[in-house]
């Protein structure tokens, strides 16, 4: 009998117990293939990021071709030289060859100091020389101003020579140009 009162509550808390487990294991089961699911989830939308960023490389290529080119055409505007030097040497030729160009002579040329402006050097030659009239100071200025690469004259003065015949000017340029050479 005793034997049968304990088999009668036995049987009913095993039952109990082994539902108990069996809804343990169900639940770890569901909470797996939720995580999977999540996983799986996060890595579809990352491959679709990836899709997308691969979608736009053409895009990207064509924008960086049209800054390359950008930026090509951008330092044809500076002067070019390995050294500030060089540099300035190639302004005072330019300028030299504009004022002879206009039937001027050079009395002097005098390289100044190279100022920093950000990742560029401004380098400036002062030229005094002799024009012969107006006509060719303004031709002389324009051909200057209208340079590529750029050349800006910072500081002109401009005397009458003879002021009794008033034809030929003595002319001082400060002229300055940009380069990129970073000495």
């Amino acid at each position: 009998m005793k034997k049968s009162r304990i088999m009668v509550f036995a049987i009913p808390l095993m039952i109990v117990l082994s539902l108990l487990l069996l809804y343990q294991r169900h639940t770890l089961v569901q909470r797996d293939l939720a995580g999977s699911r999540e996983e799986q989830a996060l890595k579809e939308r990352m491959l679709q990021k990836y899709i997308a960023f691969i979608a736009e490389k053409p895009a990207l290529e064509k924008r960086a071709a049209a800054l390359r080119e950008l930026r090509k055409a951008d330092e044809s505007r500076l002067t070019d030289g390995q050294t500030m030097s060089i540099v300035s040497a190639s302004l005072q030729d330019t300028v030299r060859s504009i004022i002879l160009g206009r039937s001027g002579s050079i009395l002097s040329e005098r390289a100044g100091k190279a100022d920093d402006l950000d990742n560029f050097k401004v380098i400036t030659v002062t030229v005094d020389s002799v024009l012969p009239d107006a006509r060719g100071l303004a031709d002389a200025l324009y051909a200057i101003e209208t340079r590529t690469p750029y050349l800006v004259v910072k500081e002109l003065d401009v005397r009458v020579r003879n002021v009794r015949t008033p034809k030929e000017l003595s002319v001082r340029f400060d002229v300055s140009t940009l380069t990129g050479t970073k000495q």
